[in-house]
């Protein structure tokens, strides 16, 4: 590991200022912020990030979830991930993320790992862990092996020619489902972003993954207020049962009035170069009857654009499988 400066902040506008020092937030930062550390030591190991300062966040009052004004939920930046998923409100308002956290590596990882952390978690290609391979995303214009590679866990919807590497986080895909909104507080003020906007697509960019920018600190996660009538349900389809990756998984939320449904939300994880909105499969359920045709449909829909590498070809299927399965079980719940 490189020798680096340690700063444990003392309010947000001291960490700000030190992020604020960097030339990027994004691969190569020379200031990270350190919370859980469930990535950033691990990465900082393999050499893959290198930052000359890291600064310590535990000590900034950002771990509360409670209500908002509205009705919705704000959870905290530095909010554990066991602490969310065992909460009683997200337990009954919004079973998707519950599920998907717990979905999510192993207890003493949750014990560990924060809200904002997971958002900002890099991806698990093999090749961008290995200092000694290239990697467009850790260092632009060396090239991506994983293309023609060893792909099988690999991206197939919104990658490109520089990159298919996949969001690895469960989590992110429940909060892609749920609507969420990220506050990022910065060197210029605060600002919400929506999860939609937050992740960015690799292009040919792909060291560039979400939208923050130096300084920048998320400070918490706002959830809509849950929307009567609906139910969710996670599903991570895995090699094991325990601690590995999503091969596939989906996040549904759904409504169904009358035998037809008036709401969906879908999302789909282990597949996307980020979590995955599938607007697609939602416009194909609404106002449809609940039955398995449907399902289908929607799910066709929902992996209508994907491009399967040399080894992943598998996930189309596993993936369109994946949703009717979770439409199915928050259907008939």
């Amino acid at each position: 590991m490189q020798a680096f400066t340690f700063l444990r902040a003392t309010d947000a506008r001291q960490a700000i200022d030190a992020g604020a020092r960097s030339p990027t937030a994004q691969q190569g930062a020379s200031v990270r912020f350190v919370a859980g550390g469930t990535t950033l030591l691990d990465l900082m190991k393999l050499h893959v990030e290198t930052p000359q300062q890291v600064v310590d966040i535990n000590h900034l009052p950002l771990d509360r979830i409670e209500r908002t004004p509205d009705g919705g939920l704000k959870i905290g930046a530095l909010a554990r991930n066991s602490d969310v998923a065992n909460h009683a409100e997200v337990k009954r308002d919004y079973a998707v993320l519950s599920q998907a956290l717990l979905a999510g590596a192993s207890a003493q990882l949750r014990n560990m790992a924060t809200t904002g952390g997971n958002l900002l978690q890099r991806t698990r290609c093999m090749y961008f862990r290995d200092e000694h391979m290239p990697c467009n995303k850790r260092q632009p214009g060396s090239g991506c092996p994983a293309i023609g590679g060893a792909n099988r866990t690999l991206a197939i919807l919104g990658t490109s020619d520089h990159c298919i590497a996949t969001n690895p986080s469960d989590q992110n895909v429940a909060l892609a489902a749920l609507e969420a909104r990220i506050a990022i507080h910065g060197a210029h003020g605060e600002r919400i972003v929506p999860i939609a906007d937050f992740f960015l697509l690799p292009g040919d960019t792909p060291d560039r993954e979400t939208v923050m920018q130096p300084g920048d600190l998320i400070t918490h996660v706002l959830l809509p207020p849950p929307q009567a009538g609906t139910r969710s349900h996670y599903l991570k389809l895995r090699d094991r049962a325990s601690y590995e990756f999503a091969l596939a998984s989906a996040a549904v939320v759904l409504g169904v009035d009358g035998g037809r449904i008036q709401h969906a939300r879908v999302a789909l994880g282990g597949v996307g170069t980020r979590p995955w909105r599938a607007p697609e499969a939602e416009r194909a359920l609404l106002g449809q009857p609940a039955t398995p045709a449907s399902f289908a449909a929607a799910a066709t829909a929902a992996l209508r654009d994907a491009r399967p590498q040399s080894g992943n070809g598998f996930k189309v299927e596993l993936a369109r499988r994946c949703l009717v399965h979770a439409l199915t079980t928050v259907a008939t719940a």
